[in-house]
């Protein structure tokens, strides 16, 4: 009888503390798939990740959210597009948005993601009601989304609206107003006009508005 392989003796708890070391996400593709033992390894890995980034990596709606399917502790989501062009679309938004961890996150970053709209971005935003971080910037999104993220974020710190062309004064408004703990938004290469600062400031005074390079801010 062929003696079994000595790294086929590893329980699955060391497997998984070996595989959450892995960055590479086809390296554990290719882990997942040695046998069932590994898989589960892998499986268990992904379930203790407080943080996954894409970026760097081609990837597509079915990998993405598969693999955030799996991520029940995840915080920290970064889905930015990467010099690869990550494919990610409004149904892979739509899919990631039911995954259990999603009302967890803390942080997520969808930054040049212009395959996306406001039909994902409002799906997967309305679920994430412990955000306190966004990064959206380079998309294509409307006031629509401002306004989700208004109704659905209130522990919202920070925002990155950078070249987000198709928000307005009045999306911007809605935010700020509902938004009571944010700190810090960043609306540069926005079409919004200056004298929208103002508003903003007197409703929050301590925000921070990064615009064209300056930083304005009406709490010395």
């Amino acid at each position: 009888m062929e003696e079994e392989p000595e790294i086929e003796r590893l329980p699955i708890d060391l497997l998984s503390n070996i595989f959450i070391l892995f960055t590479s996400f086809t390296d554990l593709a290719q882990a997942s798939s040695v046998c069932k033992k590994w898989k589960q390894g892998v499986k268990q890995s992904l379930a203790r990740r407080e943080t996954l980034s894409f970026a760097g990596w081609k990837m597509d709606d079915d990998s993405t959210a598969r693999i955030v399917r799996d991520a029940y502790s995840l915080k920290d989501l970064d889905i930015s597009r990467s010099c690869w062009g990550c494919q990610i679309t409004d149904n892979g938004l739509s899919r990631i948005s039911v995954a259990k961890c999603v009302s967890n996150l803390t942080s997520i970053s969808l930054w040049g993601m212009t395959g996306i709209t406001d039909k994902g971005a409002v799906q997967l935003i309305s679920r994430a009601i412990s955000l306190q971080h966004l990064n959206i910037g380079g998309t294509f999104i409307t006031d629509v989304s401002l306004f989700a993220i208004a109704e659905s974020c209130p522990h919202l710190k920070t925002i990155v609206l950078w070249s987000c062309r198709h928000v307005t004064e009045s999306g911007l408004l809605v935010l700020v107003n509902k938004c009571r703990k944010l700190e810090s938004i960043n609306v540069w290469g926005t079409r919004v006009p200056v004298d929208c600062f103002i508003g903003l400031l007197t409703i929050s005074p301590a925000l921070q508005i990064k615009s064209r390079g300056l930083l304005l801010n009406a709490v010395a």
